[in-house]
């Protein structure tokens, strides 16, 4: 599982000009999945996700997470993250997980990421999405998540 992590004053998604999710100061998280990935996979993500320390503490050093600020969590799937691109002016999908369990990843981290954490909001899976947001910083990270077992 590959995920894209912004750090955000503020961010929003729309579908047919409809605001579909949206979250104030927060994380915006790209999600992206591989064919190998399964149910445990996205846990150990989401909690990299939620306790990742990217927001400044007092002493303005990035040493606190979206958990601790209490922050906005807004999850949008984007299959194109798991692009083949090492080779040629055209990316491959090929590296990416159907579109059935795609979705049923993206539901299941979603489902996850409302148990443990408050405020969630989410894009939707499929959707031609329009994503506006207010980059903090700015702030991104690149975090992949494969099998311990490998």
């Amino acid at each position: 599982m590959i995920a894209l992590l912004q750090r955000v004053k503020q961010a929003r998604v729309e579908v047919d000009s409809q605001v579909v999710g949206q979250i104030d100061e927060g994380l915006l998280v790209f999600a992206g999945f591989e064919p190998e990935d399964d149910d445990a996979i996205v846990i150990r993500l989401l909690e990299r996700l939620l306790n990742y320390r990217v927001f400044a503490d007092p002493d303005d050093k990035m040493n606190l997470s979206v958990r601790d600020i209490q922050g906005g969590l807004l999850l949008v799937p984007q299959f194109t993250l798991a692009a083949e691109t090492s080779k040629g002016r055209r990316p491959s999908f090929t590296s990416a997980a159907t579109p059935d369990k795609g979705l049923r990843l993206f539901k299941y981290l979603l489902q996850q990421a409302v148990e443990k954490h408050s405020p969630v909001s989410s894009g939707v899976f499929g959707a031609d999405m329009q994503v506006h947001l207010q980059n903090d910083g700015p702030v991104t990270f690149l975090l992949k998540q494969e099998n311990r077992l490998k």
